[in-house]
């Protein structure tokens, strides 16, 4: 039993006129016969009763009627859906994200994409730096977005797509906690916390990164008892001061948090494999990644296409 046999079919069943349904069916009338024809050799049984006056169904006919507009309404819906997966405006797209794309970032580029595609599901998952790399690699997320530079995987490609400003936080009796802005070189003797790479690896990369970009080699001491933000790290009395960047610096109270002068980036790569990209929907995320308005505050790193 073919589609075009049930299309025939339900077309004169509704007609009830060979001549007009062949018409609404852009076929002959001769084609349109054999095709009930051959629809009833394959059933074994009449589905039409024809005089030269009126054609009419027999009752096997009206029990096909029934089912065959449920099966060609399920075809209709489900051409409709492969079009749109097709199109990038259906399916399931799996966005993996490294713990500081959380805060600020991913509120905002889901509500961007959720504008652009309502009819796309996204999974979101947070994950640590080497599980978000090793599962990009093997196929179990399509997309993920993380703080930091990353090296290629194969047939990875790798975008720093926005960025934050660097921060950097003092006690309120530092000797530079009346400046305006830092110099990184002023607080290069002094002890830094860092982030703990077992907790919190792709923020702890970020930030080797920034002091390696900045030339500076500080005494350091690993947080502990901390958060993402490390709000409570004026407890660690032998801490004299810590990076931040603006989504992390609203989790802090006593902190005075500073510019660091000049400019310095922290960057965000955005990471996906065409090779693995098997719905639109996943070209369509990244797409609004690249082009979408960042949030107040952010950057686009020099050489991006709307940089500046």
């Amino acid at each position: 039993m073919e589609l075009r046999e049930l299309e025939a079919f339900v077309a004169v069943a509704t007609e009830l006129h060979f001549g007009r349904a062949a018409a609404r069916l852009h076929v002959g009338t001769p084609t349109l016969s054999e095709l009930i024809r051959r629809l009833e050799r394959e059933l074994g049984t009449t589905l039409f009763t024809r005089t030269t006056r009126r054609v009419t169904l027999t009752a096997s006919g009206a029990e096909l009627l029934m089912r065959a507009r449920t099966i060609l309404d399920e075809v209709a819906m489900a051409r409709a859906a492969v079009r749109r997966i097709g199109a990038g405006e259906g399916g399931v797209v799996r966005v993996g994200i490294a713990p500081p794309v959380a805060p600020t970032l991913a509120p905002h580029l889901m509500k961007g994409f959720t504008d652009k595609a309502p009819n796309v599901s996204v999974e979101l998952q947070r994950m640590w730096l080497p599980d978000l790399v090793r599962a990009l690699a093997d196929g179990r997320i399509d997309v993920a977005i993380t703080s930091g530079l990353v090296d290629d995987g194969p047939g990875t490609v790798n975008e720093v797509f926005c960025a934050e400003p660097l921060l950097v936080g003092l006690r309120p009796d530092h000797r530079l906690a009346f400046e305006t802005t830092i110099k990184l070189d002023n607080v290069a003797d002094d002890v830094l916390g860092l982030a703990p790479p077992d907790l919190f690896p792709a923020w702890a990369l970020a930030q080797h990164q920034a002091l390696n970009w900045a030339g500076i080699e500080p005494p350091t001491v690993l947080l502990h008892e901390t958060d993402l933000a490390a709000a409570r790290w004026m407890d660690q009395p032998d801490v004299d001061w810590i990076l931040l960047v603006p989504s992390l610096a609203s989790a802090h109270t006593g902190t005075v948090i500073r510019p660091v002068e000049p400019l310095q980036l922290v960057p965000f790569t955005l990471q996906w494999k065409p090779s693995r990209a098997n719905t639109s929907a996943v070209g369509r995320l990244v797409s609004t990644a690249l082009e979408m308005d960042l949030p107040e505050g952010w950057y686009r790193p020099p050489g991006h296409s709307k940089h500046g």
